[in-house]
This record gives structure tokens, C-alpha cells and sequence, in this order.
């Protein structure tokens, strides 16, 4: 399984202008909040020991992540024309 070879995802968060970043600046990211959030996240990202790997089952799985109350974190792949 792999991460979108070319995907650009559009990224929204809390009080943040959106971003487009790629697949591997979106994992960057979700590493780093990772690193920080850990209550909240559902049962089967727990089931992954290290942040990278719940980091990517994360972007291949979810399109959203609860980063504490009135917060939020959301990605949506997009295609952009070549």
C-alpha cells in the first residue's frame, strides 16, 4: 500500500488559511501532532506502535483528526491539473 505517489492534499485547520501540501508534508505534519495528541486517537491507529506508521494509516484511512476541543485538523486528496 502505498501513499499517493503525486497526491496533493488540501489541508484545513483550526484559525489556518488552507494549505496545500503533498503527501509527504502531510505526513510530516500528522507525525508532529501525533507526537503531541495521543488520548483522543481511535482504536485502530492505538494499534500501531510508531508515530510514522499511524501517521500514514491515518492519511491512507481518515480524512480528519480530533486535536482537542474546538479544534480541528482535516485533508482531502485533490488532484491538480497538470
Amino acid at each position: 500500500m502505498s501513499l499517493y505517489d503525486e497526491d496533493t492534499f488540501v489541508v484545513l485547520e483550526t484559525n489556518q488559511p488552507e494549505q496545500f501540501l503533498t503527501a509527504a508534508e502531510l505526513l510530516e505534519k500528522l507525525k508532529a501532532v501525533l507526537a503531541e495528541e495521543h488520548e483522543e486517537l481511535p482504536q485502530d491507529v492505538l494499534k500501531f506502535s510508531s508515530v510514522e506508521e499511524q501517521a500514514k494509516y491515518l492519511i491512507d484511512t481518515y480524512c480528519e483528526l480530533d486535536v482537542g476541543p474546538g479544534n480541528f485538523l482535516q485533508w482531502y486528496a485533490v488532484r491538480l491539473e497538470k
